[in-house]
């Protein structure tokens, strides 16, 4: 299983780097100086649409491979085996069952007697 969660965590790493360097390579929609102005296509809303180009279209297949990739963690790193235990109730039960006994072998044979109260010495007065 530990191997599994490796794999998962260094995918998901690269393909976020990837996710990374594809978004900082594209050229944003409102980046031409003339579209501020009113000059080009802004016309629209959001500006020139025109049909996807490779880095979009990889960025979103990499996007959903993120997202994949991250339910897919999520479900590696939380599910347990259940010859080891399964969670925390488990691991709580087994310490109170192994607990009574080493109370008993821990338990001193005698309680140790509390020190007398001390008095005043006779000769020195105590200020009242």
């Amino acid at each position: 299983m530990p191997l599994l969660t490796n794999i998962i965590i260094v995918a998901h790493v690269l393909v976020a780097l990837a996710i990374i360097g594809l978004v900082l390579l594209q050229h944003g929609k409102g980046a031409d100086m003339g579209s501020g102005f009113g000059g080009g296509a802004s016309g629209s809303l959001f500006g020139a649409t025109g049909s996807a180009n490779f880095l979009s279209r990889t960025t979103a297949v990499l996007a959903a491979l993120f997202f994949i990739l991250s339910l897919a963690l999520a479900y590696v790193a939380t599910r347990r085996p259940t010859e080891e235990g399964g969670g925390v109730i488990e691991s709580i039960r087994k310490q109170q069952a192994d607990k009574p006994a080493a109370k008993a072998e821990d338990k001193p044979a005698a309680q140790p007697q509390a020190p007398a109260p001390s008095e005043a010495p006779k000769d020195k007065q105590v200020p009242q």
